[in-house]
């Protein structure tokens, strides 16, 4: 992957609309970090323990998608996230990137279910998930702290 990628993927991380993305990820997002990324945790997981995939439109990296599986008796569930910069939301983008991610995660690394958990306030990031037929089941009340703001955070999941 060459360093016109990396540098993709940090403006992606970088620009994209944290509101509910979890304080983990380095601001702004390095070339640096992203290659960390790919070799730290991609390089190790792929296919295995994980799905990870930038989705690209016109030629251009436009946002990100990943599934990692859990672990123990969980072994056969995964954590699935996504990011899409602002300017290519509402065309369907990220709808069918989960929709693909998911059917290969299922066949590639034999999962019972995937799991997604959102922000109640993030209703784009809600419709991407209902639309690729996951199911809400179940709230957490006042659970995630972001930016001085308290949130339900709702657990949604898709069955194989």
């Amino acid at each position: 992957m060459g360093r016109a990628h990396l540098a993709e993927i940090a403006h992606v991380f970088t620009c994209a609309d944290r509101r509910y993305l979890a304080d983990g990820l380095p601001m702004p997002y390095t070339v640096e970090d992203a290659r960390r990324w790919l070799n730290d945790v991609v390089a190790k997981k792929e296919g295995r323990d994980g799905l990870f995939r930038t989705l690209c439109f016109d030629g251009r990296c436009v946002g990100d998608v990943a599934l990692e599986r859990k672990e123990n008796v969980y072994a056969r569930d995964a954590d699935i996230g996504y990011v899409l910069l602002d300017e290519y939301r509402g065309q369907g983008l990220m709808t069918e990137a989960v929709g693909r991610i998911c059917a290969e995660a299922f066949e590639a690394l034999d999962l019972l279910r995937v799991t997604a958990r959102v922000c109640a306030p993030n209703l784009a990031s809600r419709r991407v998930l209902e639309k690729n037929g996951f199911a809400l089941e179940g709230a957490m009340r006042r659970a995630v702290c972001k930016g001085g703001e308290v949130f339900d955070l709702l657990i949604y999941g898709k069955l194989r």
